[in-house]
């Protein structure tokens, strides 16, 4: 089969930094299933590994896929062959960037019908992360019972920040999202943000403007350092912080104390890395995400397009999402 692999950290317009090999193709076994994948999608996670790899055989990135069923292990009882899925996967196996990848059934769900292999590609990873950010980290109820309440969401514009826009609206929330561009600002008000503010800008003048001094819940979607103690100063007495990027230097919790507010962390490979007993848990997220997707009630968060899975395509892929001007998700189907 085709595989993409990266082998040591290069810049992306080095061509060797993603090239074409042949593998053998995996075999399934346990609660495996064998995905012929259609479509993928690009995540920071792509570019970080990219950048850290040390490996003479190589490393298959991508953590979004959609595809079709070709085999299952023997333990599987979810799936049979034939079946269309898609799933984020595991940072600790062989990732999505070839024509046939495993995947634990419990990590995976039937695709959107509604929507294409590429347009699906889109949602695994970063609606997994928003849903567990902001129905588990930050405890809000996803029924209701928190509407009318605050959340910030820092690093709108992006593909977690563009599901978890989405997600708050369906609670119930008032959704303050970042954006400085007018592109960025555009797409997160058209997903439902109620207010854009740009974080190039100081925050807590522009939100204590819109009449919000104070939020009950923060979402940090960028950098955890940068924001923490703009983050301490804007969060209401009891209030909740989340967070997905790891901080570079030691973060002051002190901060938190006065106001008892909480913060914790959110890493979507957490349950598949240490097989927790509830790893099926993102399995059935993602099946009512599909729900939604299939009942309008979640908009698309494509961005961009890219046709053909090729090292050349993913090295673009890769480029742009450096660029830190990607709004949205970047797609890339069918293998070339």
């Amino acid at each position: 089969m085709k595989a993409i692999i990266t082998t040591r950290p290069l810049p992306v317009d080095d061509e060797e930094s993603l090239v074409e090999v042949e593998r053998s193709r995996p075999v399934a076994g346990g609660r495996d299933l064998l995905v012929r994948v259609a479509a993928v999608a690009i995540n920071p996670v792509d570019t970080k590994v990219r950048a850290s790899v040390a490996d003479s055989d190589g490393v298959i990135l991508g953590w979004d896929a959609a595809g079709v069923v070709e085999a299952t292990g023997p333990e599987v009882t979810r799936f049979q062959p034939g079946d269309e899925v898609y799933y984020a996967g595991d940072i600790t196996r062989p990732g999505s960037n070839a024509e046939y990848q495993l995947v634990d059934e419990r990590i995976a769900a039937r695709k959107p019908a509604s929507l294409s292999f590429s347009d699906a590609a889109a949602y695994p990873l970063v609606s997994i992360t928003a849903w567990e950010a902001l129905y588990e980290g930050l405890g809000i109820d996803r029924l209701g019972s928190d509407g009318g309440k605050t959340i910030l969401i820092i690093g709108g514009a992006g593909g977690v920040g563009s599901m978890a826009i989405q997600l708050a609206r369906l609670a119930g929330l008032t959704v303050i999202a970042t954006a400085s561009r007018e592109a960025s600002r555009d797409w997160v008000l058209a997903l439902g943000a109620h207010h854009a503010v740009d974080h190039r800008q100081p925050l807590p003048g522009q939100l204590a403007e819109i009449g919000f001094p104070e939020v009950d819940f923060i979402a940090n979607f960028n950098n955890t350092d940068s924001y923490w103690e703009m983050m301490a100063g804007l969060i209401k007495p009891f209030g909740k912080i989340v967070g997905i990027v790891e901080t570079a230097h030691p973060v002051d919790l002190g901060l938190l104390k006065a106001k008892s507010a909480t913060f914790s962390w959110e890493f979507m490979f957490t349950r598949s890395k240490f097989q927790t007993p509830d790893m099926d848990a993102q399995g059935e997220l993602l099946a009512e995400v599909s729900g939604l997707i299939d009942g309008g009630r979640i908009q698309s968060i494509v961005g961009e397009r890219l046709e053909g899975i090729s090292a050349v395509n993913l090295r673009k892929a890769h480029q742009r999402a450096e660029s830190g001007a990607l709004v949205g998700k970047l797609v890339l189907g069918g293998w070339e």
